[in-house]
This record gives structure tokens, sequence and C-alpha cells, in this order.
């Protein structure tokens, strides 16, 4: 059964606190923990051994979508020297990387997310392949809106999921705009998205990306539900 959850940055942005809040209120047990700014994670990742995460039965971590050699550094040296036995996946866009052999310590922990538009890498089935080869342990984050606005057509999204389902981890569900900025989920991007639907394995989380306010969280969800329904499956939103 299909579990629906929210990232953080979604629902708050730049308070993990606070969107938390918003996700127990509502009974959503899949989360994806956001530090998509560098500025952010020196915070997530001190709170982390503090935080009541027990409602929760899937948790990843996004981690910063912009860094220096540096403060990559920084992040996979928190990560790899962590005391507290890291499991969570940690989602990475691979534009970001600048020292393989940094991630590949991390192994199968690592989720490599294809790309918008905007970027020079990983936006196709081709492209993630030669990511893959320098990690051959890590797995996939599966943006569906950022496959779509690649190709309206969907058939990026097909090639990647043919070639990548057995590395699926999550999904990240939204609509992406021209402007490469999430939105709320249209119902012709629904439908669009309906398209490869049967092809995401029913145990695969669906975290949505899209900002709304808590009062339309549900809303959301039974719109993920429909746009990703997998046949002869129910999704759990709680």
């Amino acid at each position: 059964m299909r579990l629906i959850g929210f990232s953080t940055g979604a629902l708050a942005y730049a308070n993990f606190r606070e969107a938390l809040r918003m996700l127990k209120e509502e009974r959503i047990k899949a989360v994806e923990l956001s530090a998509l700014r560098i500025s952010e994670w020196k915070t997530l990742f001190l709170s982390l051994p503090q935080l009541d995460l027990n409602l929760f039965d899937y948790i990843s971590i996004h981690l910063p979508s912009k860094m220096t050699a540096q403060e990559e550094r920084a992040v996979a040296t928190d990560i790899l020297e962590s005391s507290q036995g890291w499991t969570w996946p940690l989602v990475i866009h691979p534009d970001t990387i600048s020292d393989w052999g940094l991630w590949r310590e991390l192994g199968q922990l690592v989720c490599v997310e294809n790309m918008d538009m905007r970027k020079e890498i990983g936006r196709t089935d081709r492209e993630l392949e030669l990511i893959f080869r320098h990690l051959p342990e890590s797995r996939l984050c599966f943006d569906i809106g950022h496959a779509c606005q690649v190709d309206p057509s969907m058939g990026v999204a097909y090639w990647i999921l043919k070639h990548f389902q057995q590395k699926l981890v999550q999904v990240h569900v939204s609509e992406v705009n021209s402007h490469s900025k999430h939105d709320t989920l249209s119902y012709t991007t629904m439908e669009s998205f309906r398209q490869v639907a049967n092809m995401i394995p029913p145990d695969i989380p669906l975290i949505l990306e899209t900002p709304v306010a808590q009062a339309e969280m549900l809303t959301e969800v039974h719109k993920a539900r429909f746009a990703l329904a997998h046949s002869g499956a129910s999704v759990l939103i709680a």
C-alpha cells in the first residue's frame, strides 16, 4: 500500500518544525526533511536526535541543492561521522556533486534525483546512466514533475522508470512550471502522470513538493492518489 507525504520545505519554508507539526496534525505518515539551502543543513542535522519522528513510516532527507566543494565535503562528513547510524535515504541533486568518492562511501543511502530542464545533467535516462556509473550503489528519487517538464509526452518519464525501476526509492510529486517552480497539481498534469503510474511499484512512497497550506494538504494528497494510483492497489494517506 502506497504512503503519501510531503517535503517539509513545501509546507513551511525553511521551518521543518512547523511542517512536522502540520504533518502530525493531519496524520500523514511519510515525510522528507528538507534542507534545500545550505544555511538550513546544520540546524536540521543537529536537531535530528531530538525530533519526535515516531509517527512516520517513511523518512528521507533532502540535501542542499547548491553546495561549494567545501560545503559538500562538510555535509558528507557530518553524515559519515554521525553516531546515530544513518538509515534514511539522502536525496541529492547530481549537479551539486564535485567529489564522487564522498558519496560512493554512503552507498545505497544516496538517492540521485532526476533534474529539470534548467540543468545540464541528470534529466534523462541516458544522463542518469552516466551518474550511476560514478555511484553504482546509489538509488533513484524519481521526480515525475521534472520528467514531465522535460518531456510533456512522458517519454522521458517512461524511459527513466523502464531502466531504473529497480533503483527507485521514492517519487517527488508536483507540477513543475516553465520557470522550474513547484506548483499544485492541475488536472492536465494528473492525467499525464497517470500514463506511467503502473510503472511505479505500490510500495514506493510519494513525496509531494506542492506548496500548500495545512487546510489544503489532504486535498493535494487525494490528487496525488488519483494521479499515481497503481492498478489493483490501494493508497495509504495515513
